[in-house]
C-alpha cells in the first residue's frame, strides 16, 4: 500500500488541491476565501504525509529552525497577499499602458489556468537561473541554499526581497497580458501547492514525470552544496525548462542527506531570521570548497 501511495502522491496532490482551486475559482457564488482554509488543508496533508513515508526521517526534526522558517514563511506569505490584494488597481494601471486585450479570455478557465503557470514558471525560472549567476542576486538567494534539511516550509524560507523579484517576475507578465483575477488568483494558489511538493521531506516517486515535474526528487539536487552541483534544475513547476537551458539533472544512485545540503563556502551562514535578512548587505568571505563531493554525483 505504501509503494502505491508513493507513486500516485504527488501527481494525486498536484491535480486534487490545483483542481479544488479551479472548481472554486469558476464558480462565482462562491467566496475566493475558501481558498485559505483549502491551502491550510494542503499544508495538513503535506505534514502528513512527511511523517507517514518521510524521505529522510531527520528532516521531520526541527533544527532551531522552526521559529525562523514560520517567521520567513509568514513575512513572505504577507507580500503575496498585500499584492493580491492591489491586483484590481494594477490592472486598472495596466489598462492604460496596455489598452489591448491579450490574454485569450475566450479559452475554457482550465487551459487559461494551464496557460497562466506556463507563463509564470518560465518567468520564475528564468529568475532564478539568474540568482545563480549574478552575485547581487544570489546574495539574496543564498537565504534559501542555507537550509540543512528539506521540508514543507523550505520552500517560503526566501529572502523577502528575492520572493518580491520573483513574484514580479512570475505574475507581471501575467498582468501585462490582462490575465483575469480568477486565473491569477489560481496560479497564487498553485505556486503554495508546488512548494510544498518541491521542497516536501516525502519519499514520493515520480517515475517519468521526472522528466515533466519539478517535484522534491528533482529539486533535491538544485540544493547540493557542492561548488557547482546545485546549479541545476532551476524550474519551478516544470522541468523542461531545464531541458532548454541545458541545467537538467538526475541521477539514480543518489541519496541526498543533510550532510549534502547547504553552502559549501558557508558553513557559517547565520541561521537567526533577522541576521539573514542582513546578510545580503555584508560583505562576504571568499568562497572555498571545504570537503569532496559524494561518490554518486561523480558518475557520469
Amino acid at each position: 500500500m505504501r509503494t502505491v501511495l508513493r507513486l500516485i502522491y504527488a501527481p494525486l496532490f498536484w491535480i486534487g488541491f490545483i483542481g479544488s482551486a479551479a472548481f472554486i475559482l469558476q464558480r462565482p457564488v462562491v467566496p475566493d476565501l475558501w481558498l485559505v482554509p483549502l491551502a491550510g488543508l494542503a499544508v495538513l496533508v503535506s505534514f502528513g504525509a512527511e511523517s507517514l513515508m518521510p524521505y529522510d526521517t531527520q528532516w521531520n526534526l526541527p533544527q532551531g529552525d522552526t521559529r525562523r522558517d514560520v517567521a520567513h514563511a509568514l513575512t513572505n506569505e504577507s507580500i503575496n497577499l498585500f499584492g493580491l490584494h492591489f491586483w484590481a488597481v494594477a490592472v486598472a494601471m495596466t489598462e492604460i499602458i496596455v489598452p489591448v486585450q491579450l490574454w485569450p479570455v475566450a479559452l475554457p478557465y482550465p487551459l487559461q489556468l494551464l496557460a497562466a503557470i506556463l507563463i509564470c514558471d518560465l518567468g520564475i525560472t528564468l529568475m532564478h537561473f539568474a540568482s545563480h549567476r549574478w552575485a547581487p542576486l544570489w546574495r539574496l538567494h543564498a537565504v534559501h541554499h542555507s537550509v540543512k534539511r528539506m521540508y514543507g516550509f523550505n520552500g517560503l524560507m526566501k529572502h523577502p526581497l528575492h520572493q518580491m523579484l520573483e513574484a514580479a517576475a512570475g505574475f507581471v507578465p501575467l498582468l501585462l497580458l490582462g490575465a483575469p483575477k480568477p486565473v491569477v488568483l489560481g496560479v497564487a494558489f498553485a505556486t503554495v501547492i508546488q512548494l510544498l511538493l518541491q521542497h516536501g521531506n516525502v519519499d514520493m516517486r515520480l517515475g517519468p514525470l521526472r522528466h515533466v515535474f519539478a517535484f522534491a526528487p528533482v529539486h533535491r539536487f538544485h540544493h547540493l552544496k557542492y561548488g557547482s552541483a546545485g546549479d541545476v534544475n532551476f524550474g519551478f513547476f516544470f522541468c523542461f525548462w531545464d531541458r532548454l537551458l541545458g541545467t537538467a539533472f538526475w541521477a539514480d544512485t543518489a541519496q541526498v542527506r543533510t550532510h549534502d545540503l547547504g553552502i559549501e563556502s558557508r558553513p557559517d551562514f547565520p541561521s537567526d531570521y533577522w541576521a539573514q535578512l542582513r546578510e545580503p548587505f555584508r560583505s562576504q568571505p571568499p568562497a572555498e570548497r571545504t570537503e569532496p563531493p559524494p561518490d554518486w554525483l561523480n558518475r557520469p
